[in-house]
């Protein structure tokens, strides 16, 4: 993954040196297990965890000989530990590294990712109460459609990205495990005990059957969630992005001094962070199909799986920790406009409340079918007024309206157009997200 958007602490984990330190601790702790069993003498285990070094950069000279990764790894280990090394890797085969490795790389990505949306939750939780109040208006289609508030937007994120972090609990416990069962994975090499040790030394789980590998429907399920997250980070910044454009205004991303919106026109303030999410959630969500394809392997194994995880792995879990990061801060620093969403909300000169007429109407004894043709006629009548004759002209023609007056005093139309109708029930949708 490029500079631009990788983090530290989340690069750390894909780094050469560091797969090589956990190769290394796979093969130090099996050694641990079969001196456990009587297997490898004790002080030659003490010798490999004291003298074993690795150098990334010798490993990759010794692997332009070899062509193969582990016998590379292993070459150099050898030269640092000596004549105890005929003791490393013995009934293993290399998937047992690189799958265990694998497993545990992922595991320390999901722990950092768990936490950016923990981060997530706090800020939207926060924002979410700020705004519990705030009028705006509910959009289908696009089109203004009843009110609500901008909190109840945030709330449902709020929802959504609970249930993202169940799904990335259940994922983890999914792709934890280990596998330590030698060639076509029938321990005929090794002891099951040198893969229960080394499960538990590694806090993962052993692998219930392999084959030569882990399989792989559980990476499948760990990335195809990736990709559900990926999409929930792209819902909110299609709806801040669509708030933020001109004609809509009703937030903004913060635009701090001194940055610029274009090279051309100096007026402008783009939504380029969540114009930027959207873009890398696409990344994301593109290796969810290769996680996919990677299930069916050829037999008992084969390696066309392994190109693929060496590219998705990091790029995928380096690319969602910089996204996390990024909406966490896009949510606790966006620049809300309750003045403007009032505004908005009022444009259609009260069609918002059509709804609630309609329903006055049926209960007066009007059928739902006329009912409905007597509210859309009065409701094209504001639809086809200029913008600058619509204010309060819907609840005007209402009290015109022959049909209905001779059946509703004014004083029932009149109270069918308060805003405190659509607020009432926000405690208890409250109370449903954030007390559950």
């Amino acid at each position: 993954m490029i500079e631009r958007y990788s983090r530290p602490e989340m690069k750390e984990i894909w780094s050469s040196q560091e797969k090589y330190n956990i190769w290394f601790k796979i093969e130090a702790y099996a050694c641990e297990a079969m001196a456990e069993l009587g297997k490898i003498p004790k002080e030659s285990v003490k010798n490999i965890w004291e003298k074993g070094k690795v150098d990334p950069l010798k490993i990759e000279e010794i692997e332009k000989i070899t062509k193969h990764d582990v016998i590379a790894f292993l070459t150099n280990l050898a030269e640092s530990i000596g004549e105890d090394s005929r003791f490393v890797h013995q009934g293993m085969t290399s998937s047992d590294v690189l799958d265990t490795t694998l497993s545990i790389q992922l595991k320390k990505s999901n722990q950092i990712l768990l936490k950016e949306i923990d981060e997530l939750l706090l800020a939207l939780k926060h924002r979410a109460y700020e705004h519990k109040q705030t009028l705006t208006i509910g959009r289908s289609h696009g089109i203004h459609a009843e009110p609500m508030t901008f909190g109840l937007k945030l709330a449902s994120f709020y929802s959504e990205f609970k249930r993202n972090k169940k799904r990335l609990e259940n994922a983890n416990k999914e792709i934890s495990t280990c596998a330590i069962s030698g060639a076509i994975g029938t321990f005929a090499n090794i002891d099951p005990f040198v893969e229960k040790y080394v499960a538990k030394k590694l806090d993962l789980f052993p692998e219930e059957i392999s084959t030569q590998v882990i399989p792989r429907d559980k990476h499948a399920m760990y990335f195809a969630t990736l990709g559900v997250i990926a999409s929930s980070i792209e819902r909110i910044s299609t709806e801040i992005r669509h708030l933020q454009r001109t004609e809509v205004r009703e937030v903004e991303e913060y635009f701090s001094k001194g940055q610029k919106g274009s090279s051309a026109m100096p007026h402008k303030r783009n939504p380029v962070l969540t114009e930027n999410l959207t873009g890398l959630a696409r990344v994301i969500r593109s290796s969810v199909i290769p996680a996919l394809e990677n299930v069916a392997l050829w037999h008992e194994r084969d390696i066309s799986h392994s190109s693929v995880e060496r590219m998705i792995a990091p790029d995928v879990t380096i690319t969602l920790d910089f996204a996390l990061n990024r909406l966490t801060n896009v949510i606790k620093n966006l620049v809300v406009y309750p003045n403007k969403m009032k505004e908005n909300l009022d444009a259609l000169g009260g069609l918002v409340f059509s709804q609630q007429i309609l329903l006055l109407l049926t209960q007066k004894g009007f059928s739902r079918e006329r009912a409905y043709e007597i509210v859309q006629r009065n409701a094209m009548k504001v639809w086809e007024a200029p913008t600058s004759e619509r204010s309060g002209l819907f609840q005007q023609l209402l009290i015109q309206d022959q049909e209905i007056i001779s059946n509703i005093n004014i004083d029932e139309i009149n109270n069918q157009f308060d805003y405190k109708y659509h607020t009432k029930n926000i405690d208890n949708i409250f109370k449903r997200v954030f007390e559950n």
